[in-house]
């Protein structure tokens, strides 16, 4: 386990949670606290292989909406492939919500 993240990850998938993180923190304006708690919530009790594990066939950011979003009315979520996303009406999807305030998922603090 690391400061940041609940579950046991070697260098090369720390490096990809971490880039998940910062893909949601540019892509969707959040925090990276709320990232990594969102990550984190998801990912908490998922036993992880080392680098490269099977997630890794996809880029971090095909992870980042499922955590940041529901899936639209057919099921589809935005894949982070502008060809596959242009048919995903962004405006209907619903987010999210974050952990909840004080949840252990909370492992770094935001900066104010």
């Amino acid at each position: 386990m690391t400061a940041e993240f609940l579950m046991r990850l070697d260098d090369g998938m720390l490096e990809y949670f971490r880039d998940m993180a910062n893909e949601m923190v540019s892509r969707f304006g959040i925090s990276r606290a709320e990232a990594v708690a969102r990550i984190n919530e998801r990912y908490q009790n998922a036993e992880i292989s080392p680098y490269p594990d099977l997630m890794c066939h996809e880029f971090p950011e095909y992870w980042t909406y499922g955590l940041y979003y529901y899936p639209d009315e057919a099921g589809r979520l935005p894949t982070g492939d502008e060809d596959d996303d242009e048919s995903i009406d962004f405006s209907v999807l619903k987010v999210r919500p974050a952990p909840e305030p004080g949840s252990p998922v909370w492992t770094i603090k935001d900066r104010a």
